[in-house]
C-alpha cells in the first residue's frame, strides 16, 4: 500500500461541502463490524432524527464472513473500504467518515503500511499536523504521542510536539461549541516528577510548552502539568474540558474506565471529519449477538455533530 497522499489541494474542502454525506465503514467483516453497523441502521431507522438530516453511506461488506475468523480477504476488503473512504472524503463526496474496527496486525500482513487508521487518513489527506482525540462520558483526552512504544515516549516528547497537538485540542473544544476551554496538561512522571526527583520531563519540556501555548491562545485555560494520578478524576468531575496527555495509555486507560461503551475516537487535523467507535474487531464474541453499538452510534452522532459545525461556517 503506498504511502502517498491522494491529492494535496483540499484546504478548506469540509468548510465547503453543499451535502451532509457521511459514510460508514464496516471494518473487518470478521469482527464485530457487521453487527455493530446492522444495530446502529436499526436504531437510525427507528429514529431518523439521529442523523439531524444528514445521510449515510455503507462502505465495505456488511455480511458477516466467519465470524471470529479473520483471513487475508476480509482485511484486504477492510484496507479497500479505507482507501475508498478516503477518496470520498478528499474529493468531496463525503462530508465525514466514520470508520469500523479493524484489526492492525492482519492488515499489515496483507501491506498497510501504517500504525493505524489515523496515520493512514492523515497521509491520505497529506497532512503532518494531526493527532489522535477520544472523547466519551465526561472525559475528552487528546494524545502527544500515540502509536509508539512507550520506552520511545521520552525520546520523541518535545515542547513543539505538546504545542501543536494542544492547540489542535483547543479547536476541537472550540468546535464543540466551548468559547472559553479549560484544557489540563498531564505530566509524564509520577507526580508530575515532583519538581524533578522523578524526572526532569516536566521542568524541562512540558512546562515551557504551556507557557508557549497559554501566550499563543489567550482564550483557553490550559493548566499543568498536573500530576496524572489525579488530573483524570478532576476533569471527569468538570474542572476541566479536557486532558492532553503526553502518551497513548495515559489517556485512554481512564478514557475507556470511565466511558467504555461511549469512547468515540477522533482524527483532528483532517480537512474532513473522521471518527470510529473506541474498540476493536473483538473476534471472541462476533456473531453470538452480545457486541454492544453503542460506541459506533456516539462516533456517527458526533460526526454529524462536527460536519454540521462545519457547513455552518
Amino acid at each position: 500500500m503506498s504511502n502517498r497522499p491522494i491529492n494535496k489541494n483540499i484546504s478548506g474542502l469540509a468548510g465547503s461541502l453543499k451535502h451532509l454525506l457521511i459514510g460508514l465503514t464496516v471494518g473487518d467483516s470478521a469482527g464485530v463490524g457487521p453487527e455493530i453497523l446492522s444495530s446502529v441502521l436499526e436504531k437510525i431507522e427507528a429514529d431518523p432524527a439521529l442523523l439531524c438530516g444528514c445521510s449515510i453511506k455503507i462502505i465495505g461488506n456488511r455480511e458477516a464472513v466467519n465470524p471470529g475468523y479473520p483471513t487475508r480477504a476480509t482485511s484486504q476488503e477492510a484496507m479497500k473500504a479505507l482507501e475508498q473512504s478516503a477518496r470520498e472524503c478528499l474529493s468531496g463526496e463525503l462530508a465525514a467518515v466514520v470508520t469500523g474496527p479493524v484489526n492492525k496486525h492482519h492488515l499489515h500482513e496483507v501491506g498497510f503500511a501504517f500504525p493505524g487508521q489515523t496515520e493512514f487518513f492523515a497521509t491520505r489527506a497529506g497532512v503532518s499536523d494531526f493527532a489522535m482525540l477520544l472523547t466519551g462520558g465526561a472525559l475528552t483526552v487528546a494524545l502527544v504521542t500515540a502509536h509508539v512504544p512507550l520506552c520511545d515516549v521520552t525520546k520523541i516528547l518535545k515542547a513543539s510536539e505538546i504545542i501543536r497537538v494542544g492547540s489542535l485540542l483547543l479547536h476541537f473544544l472550540k468546535q464543540r461549541g466551548l468559547k472559553t476551554p479549560r484544557i489540563a496538561i498531564a505530566g509524564l512522571n509520577p507526580h508530575a516528577g515532583e519538581r524533578g526527583d522523578l524526572g526532569d520531563e516536566e521542568e524541562k519540556i512540558i512546562t515551557p510548552a504551556v507557557t508557549r501555548l497559554t501566550e499563543m491562545h489567550s482564550e483557553a485555560l490550559f493548566v499543568g502539568p498536573l500530576s496524572p494520578d489525579t488530573v483524570f478524576w478532576q476533569a471527569s468531575t468538570g474542572s476541566y474540558d479536557a486532558v492532553l496527555c503526553m502518551y497513548h495509555d495515559q489517556g485512554l486507560i481512564p478514557l475507556k474506565l470511565h466511558a467504555f461503551h461511549e469512547g468515540v475516537n477522533v482524527t483532528l487535523g483532517l480537512p474532513f471529519i473522521r471518527t470510529s467507535p473506541d474498540h476493536g474487531t473483538a473476534y471472541e464474541i462476533a456473531g453470538k449477538g452480545i457486541a454492544r453499538s453503542d460506541s459506533y452510534l456516539a462516533a456517527v452522532q458526533l460526526a454529524v455533530k462536527l460536519v454540521q459545525g462545519n457547513i455552518l461556517k
